[in-house]
């Protein structure tokens, strides 16, 4: 049986998912589009007919991850419970113990968007995006009074930064830090941003 004939938004889909399995098992330097039709028996132009460079495969293919985070980011942030719960939800998704997107995915994204202007814009797009979400969420918080924050926008940019920083540690140093120490890290700085006590994080129900 031949191929099944898919619309130009399933086409577009398909090559963007294989291309980021490509990025994430070669590197963006090492991939080419035709390691990426080949994965899908498909002919060279037919990538370039969608995407014409590589760059802008890559490209692409990146904003297509940022997307599929951030929805699952919203979801975990718009249930219907309290900020704090749903802080926490979304930090133990995020962080490298957690079961986010692949982490060396975005180390290489990060790495390669300091020469390619249109990847870095998909990364700062993402990392403003997740900042902003959180923020808004530990500003609901503060008015509800589950907790005291005096600058959520702060908070929200250094439990990012820290939460960024481990994902490097232990994906490019392996045993650098342990995943239970990584978490402890994680809700300790949870916390600290909250001004509470650690082990109201780690007692509570999800």
């Amino acid at each position: 049986m031949g191929r099944v004939r898919l619309s130009v938004a399933e086409r577009r889909a398909e090559l963007l998912r294989a291309a980021i399995e490509q990025i994430e098992e070669r590197g963006v330097a090492a991939v080419r589009i035709a390691d990426v039709a080949a994965v899908l028996g498909v002919s060279n132009a037919l990538v370039l007919y969608h995407f014409s460079t590589k760059e802008r495969l890559v490209a692409e293919a990146f904003r297509h991850a940022a997307e599929d985070d951030l929805a699952h980011l919203r979801k975990l942030l718009g249930r219907r419970t309290t900020a704090l719960r749903r802080l926490r939800a979304a930090v133990r998704w995020y962080a490298p113990t957690g079961q986010a997107k692949g982490w060396r995915l975005w180390i290489e994204g990060w790495a390669a968007s300091l020469r390619d202007p249109a990847l870095r814009e998909v990364t700062r797009d993402l990392d403003r995006q997740w900042k902003a979400a959180l923020t808004e969420v530990i500003e609901a918080g503060v008015a509800a009074e589950e907790f005291h924050c005096p600058d959520p926008t702060a908070s929200a940019l250094r439990l990012t930064a820290l939460l960024d920083g481990l994902a490097v540690q232990m994906t490019s140093y392996e045993g650098a830090v342990s995943r239970t120490r990584a978490q402890e890290w994680a809700d300790r700085a949870l916390a600290h941003e909250l001004g509470l006590d650690p082990d109201s994080l780690t007692t509570a129900p999800r």
